[in-house]
């Protein structure tokens, strides 16, 4: 009875000592086992592991991509116009041992504060280097630049044991005190173009309208000339039939003319007209029986 009195607590100590050195590493994590600060093991792979209980410890890291929204910062691209730039990264733990030698027990936080001053750095020389200007940032070309960045940062990143996965950059806008002019500076340049377009389309309204005029201009001259050869042509035939009609019957024409005569001159209206009786125009409007 008095040795299971002893037998019993020591069971519990022996269990307790047995399940303080397992431990468990998840899939998606890496852990180191320390002792007395020193790194005794490195433990990446999933399942099961051991240590001595009470003298060695394990302390774990996420082994997942990670992400960090760098802090926002002020950039001069080379044509001095201010940008106010921040980034995002992804990144993940490339050496546990690594890492732990770098940041200490300060973790992921110190790791992440070291890791945003290497890409605001990274930033400043890329986005400030000669022949890249505002346009190039703003446009689709930050693509390229962001990449610059990545692979600039990589060395710096691997001395803390990361590995940076990509980069990009979130915010590219100008200064609060820089968007009124700018905003002006674009008004301005959209007026010069709308006023290019204005003076460029006067110019083909007036070569349009001048080679409208000229079409009608050349139009109606053709039809003049036209309209007088037809002229010409019907007087010549008109003629021609006086002529025929002439020779024919010269009395019967003659007779003809003198009642055209008659017609035009005895059209009612405010003229006069004063002859003698025996004028030759009446000819034909006497009686053969008059002089009787």
């Amino acid at each position: 009875m008095g040795k299971l009195k002893y037998f019993i607590p020591l069971l519990v100590i022996l269990g307790f000592l047995g399940l303080s050195s397992i431990f468990v590493v998840d899939e998606r994590e890496k852990a180191l086992v320390l002792q007395f600060g020193q790194i005794k093991a490195v433990k990446e792979e999933p399942g099961l592991a051991f240590k001595i209980p009470l003298i060695q410890e394990v302390v774990r890291y996420d082994d997942r991509i990670l992400s960090l929204d760098t802090d926002t910062i002020e950039v001069t691209p080379s044509d001095d116009r201010r940008l106010i730039v921040d980034a995002f990264a992804r990144y993940r733990i490339r050496d546990v041992v690594q890492f732990r030698q770098a940041v200490g027990v300060g973790g992921l936080p110190v790791a992440e504060d070291r890791l945003g001053s290497v890409l605001n750095a990274q930033i400043r020389e890329v986005l400030g280097a000669d022949q890249v200007t505002s346009d190039s940032i703003l446009s689709p070309e930050r693509g390229d630049l962001a990449r610059r960045i990545r692979a600039q940062s990589r060395t710096s990143a691997e001395g803390l044991g990361l590995e940076i996965v990509d980069v990009r950059l979130k915010q590219t806008n100008l200064p609060e005190q820089n968007l009124e002019a700018t905003f002006a500076r674009m008004r301005a340049e959209r007026d010069r173009e709308a006023a290019d377009e204005v003076a460029r389309g006067n110019e083909a309204a007036q070569r349009v309208r001048a080679l409208a005029d000229r079409t009608v201009t050349e139009t109606l001259s053709d039809a003049e000339r036209e309209a007088q050869v037809i002229r010409g042509e019907a007087d010549a035939e008109r003629n021609a039939i006086y002529a025929g009609a002439y020779g024919t019957d010269p009395e019967f024409f003659a007779f003809y003319r003198s009642l055209e005569a008659y017609e035009e001159s005895l059209q009612g209206g405010n003229s006069s007209m004063v002859m003698t009786p025996d004028s030759e125009f009446f000819d034909y409007l006497r009686s053969s029986t008059a002089g009787q």
